[in-house]
């Protein structure tokens, strides 16, 4: 099945037993000091029993004080090593090989969380950050290099079985390779040559001090996607500079803070859309190429490979998915892969707001002790109600704990509202996790009973230990004038299907629900106008998946309207109010309703008073994401 993808590669001197590479991502796993914690180790280390080839790590620090975040890992001074020589020792011993990534944020750093200003080559604010950086002098260059060819070096001494120099992503060295934010005229500034001078000597001093049996790889964006900034054809002459220069491999990645929605991309960016890049280096160069981006599939990895695009395939997310996604693959087991699905809740969502990464659809993911599946010594008769990804996460842990379980969906069909969900433009890979469930559902031998309610009867009949209550939300609708006129119809009937939808449709609310919606119908031929009371719409979205939202909503000619109230539905108009004016939108054929939903939660109360253990999870808690509810339904799976 897979010819290319699991036969091995000598890079340098280190032999790589796959082509398969997990690359990092900001967890916020380690402490403010850069010290390893034993979260950021079992994190690694199950990667390493998964089967990757090769490892790279999250950015390193290099400095104290100028890092991108508090809770990178870092080795700027000697007493870090210890520490990280517990992780790579961790990793060897099941068989893995990890390379470590050092990095200089530059101008890419916040002053409110270094409290220091930001360095860069040239005064020139970056895009995303409104901070002038200072100009670093030539004496100030050189201590940079020396910070990084140190941090290599201890690399080296704590184990590591190679270093990878972050070039890309828009940080220090990026920035001094690129037009886009190098505006010098002395020796490191203007022709190509020496905008390359500062990775240059970072390669030299950096090979002075861990030999040349050591990898040595780095990181380039090949194309930044920024007027004014790096091309493809631009990289490809500072690829052979830089294999002149003593790299083993070269990493080609591409975008950067700027361009963050390509560096980072959600579900709406395609399947391995930048290999061509990796593609055009390998051209030119003779040492090894490893390509990147939006691969989350053995079966992608393996084409990429056959297509002679590149040598390697990093996968950063989908190795937070599935960290097993290797030996899963190479043992024929692919339906057991869990894949990710770009919706970047976990992994973007939660860094974004200080806290630990994680993964909507693989909850043990950063969790590796704390989440550990136990086989039970106290087997119950558990009943589940509702089948969406909240009740069916938690019927898998208890199946696997060896409890006996019987999930119960009213519908004909699991899935919940999460099929719903995979409707929309771009969405459609949410079906993965679905499709994941039910075969582990299937696997495990889990009792299914579909068309079925679970109720207060079932239960004084059957009797079961414990009650898990998934039974989610139902959409709300607000008292409005004419709410009950036929032209209404709810956000969940038209993702469903419903065959009722006139040409010229209003959507009432602009949360996620109601502007993937309006996508879908636009996406469809249908012209669509969303009305939102608040200055903005999908708020609570992740920015870089709202990136590609509102861009289809504006190539689909949506209107938005925002700060505007609904005040009444009429046959076949709606009339509004914004700024206390009064306005109507004629010729409106159907009105959709996508306020929010609310919880049901009746049978809770219900068995109020029985003597059963009970956990309600998911939305019929409250109504949230799911990312919180596929971690409650897992939490369940284990507390029973």
């Amino acid at each position: 099945m897979f010819k290319k993808i699991f036969k091995s590669i000598k890079i340098n001197n280190l032999e790589i037993k796959n082509r398969l590479v997990s690359t990092g991502l900001a967890t916020n796993y380690c402490n403010k000091d850069g010290t390893v914690t034993q979260r950021y180790i079992e994190y690694n280390e199950a990667k390493a029993k998964g089967g990757w080839g090769l490892i790279i790590t999250e950015n390193y620090a290099i400095d104290e004080v100028q890092k991108g975040s508090p809770f990178l890992p870092g080795l700027w001074n000697d007493e870090q090593i210890e520490g990280h020589s517990k992780l790579t020792e961790k990793v060897h011993n099941c068989g893995g090989k990890i390379v470590a990534q050092i990095s200089h944020p530059g101008r890419q750093a916040k002053s409110f969380l270094t409290g220091a200003q930001s360095v860069a080559p040239s005064p020139i604010k970056d895009p995303t950050i409104d901070e002038m950086p200072h100009e670093l002098t030539v004496e100030e260059i050189k201590v940079i290099v020396k910070k990084f060819s140190d941090a290599a070096l201890r690399v080296k001494k704590a184990g590591f079985d190679g270093v990878e120099i972050q070039g890309g992503h828009g940080y220090l060295i990026n920035q001094f390779l690129s037009p886009f934010s190098n505006k010098r005229s002395d020796e490191y500034g203007g022709t190509i040559l020496n905008r390359c001078r500062f990775i240059l000597e970072i390669i030299d001093s950096v090979r002075e001090k861990v030999g040349e049996d050591f990898l040595v790889s780095i990181r380039i964006s090949a194309d930044e996607f920024v007027d004014g900034g790096l091309t493809i054809e631009d990289s490809k002459v500072i690829a052979r500079i830089l294999e002149n220069a003593g790299i083993d491999v070269i990493n080609v990645s591409f975008a950067v803070y700027k361009t963050l929605h390509y560096n980072v991309p959600p579900a709406a960016v395609p399947h391995a859309f930048a290999v061509d890049l990796a593609a055009e280096i390998k051209k030119v160069v003779s040492i090894p190429v490893i390509t990147v981006g939006r691969i989350n599939d053995p079966f992608i990895a393996e084409t990429v490979l056959l297509s002679d695009k590149a040598d390697l395939v990093a996968m950063g997310r989908a190795g937070l998915a599935d960290p097993e996604l290797p030996n899963k693959a190479e043992e024929g087991r692919v339906e057991d892969i869990i894949r990710c699905i770009g919706c970047l809740q976990g992994c973007v969502g939660r860094p974004l707001k200080g806290q630990p990464a994680s993964c909507l659809v693989n909850p043990l993911s950063g969790k590796e002790k704390e989440f550990d599946i136990k086989k039970t010594n106290n087997k119950k008769k558990v009943f589940v109600a509702g089948g969406g990804v909240a009740g069916m996460e938690a019927a898998i842990i208890l199946a696997k704990r060896g409890h006996e379980v019987h999930l119960f969906e009213k519908e004909p069909q699991l899935g919940g509202q999460w099929l719903l969900a995979a409707v929309p433009p771009h969405k459609e890979e949410l079906n993965t996790l679905t499709v994941w469930q039910r075969t582990q559902l299937n696997k495990l031998g889990v009792n299914i009973y579909l068309n079925t309610e679970l109720t207060k009867e079932i239960i004084d009949k059957e009797k079961p230990d414990a009650v898990i209550i998934a039974t989610g939300a139902t959409p709300f609708v607000p008292n409005i004038p004419g709410k009950n006129s036929d032209n209404v119809i709810l956000a969940n009937e038209v993702l469903a299907g419903s065959d009722k939808i006139g040409k010229n449709v209003v959507v009432i609310g602009g949360g996620q629900v109601g502007a993937e919606t309006a996508a879908h119908l636009a996406n469809h031929g249908h012209k669509v106008n969303i009305v939102e009371m608040q200055d903005s719409i999908v708020k609570m979205g992740i920015p870089l998946v709202n990136y590609f939202l509102m861009k289809d909503l504006k190539e689909n000619n949506v209107n938005i309207m925002t700060n505007t109230i609904v005040k009444e539905i009429l046959e076949d108009s709606v009339l509004l109010e914004r700024n206390n004016e009064v306005m109507k939108l004629d010729n409106i054929d159907t009105v959709v309703m996508a306020i929010g939903s609310k919880s049901e939660n009746k049978l809770a109360h219900d068995l109020k008073g029985k003597g059963i253990e009970i956990i309600t999870i998911g939305d019929a808690v409250k109504v949230r994401d799911a990312l919180s509810a596929v971690e409650e339904g897992y939490r369940a799976g284990l507390q029973m």
